[in-house]
């Protein structure tokens, strides 16, 4: 089983995943996110399209040794299209969730990280 946890910026995805990793068995939590931080000196239209080439990938190799895997992120409809196609093959049911938090809770603050301009601007487009 794959679940993917989409969703605007502060939605809760990676707080939803965590619980969820915490309740089901042989599940690998896969954030794109730490793939990301591979190569935070790319600007993001660019490291967008090998994070999610990545992220196949690591899901491929989970789900061919038996986990599932819970994957937080927001898709765009073309990355949600790009994955569904990577990940057509393997044999395994995909669920996919997209958590809705009003806009002034996704544009807020979390801790001592502030939204960055394009952050905002995602959130309020989505």
């Amino acid at each position: 089983m794959i679940i993917f946890l989409n969703g605007s910026i502060n939605a809760g995805k990676t707080t939803v995943a965590k619980i969820l990793a915490q309740k089901l068995t042989n599940v690998a939590l896969v954030e794109i996110d730490a793939l990301s931080n591979m190569i935070d000196w790319m600007p993001i239209d660019q490291a967008v399209p090998i994070n999610l080439e990545n992220a196949a990938s690591v899901i491929r190799c989970f789900s061919k040794r038996g986990l599932d895997a819970i994957v937080p992120y927001p898709l765009s409809q073309d990355n949600y299209s790009y994955l569904m196609n990577e990940l057509k093959d393997i044999d395994t049911s995909i669920h996919v969730f997209t958590l809705a938090p009003k806009l002034e809770i996704a544009l807020t603050n979390r801790g001592t990280r502030e939204l960055e301009d394009r952050e905002r601007e995602r959130a309020e487009a989505a």
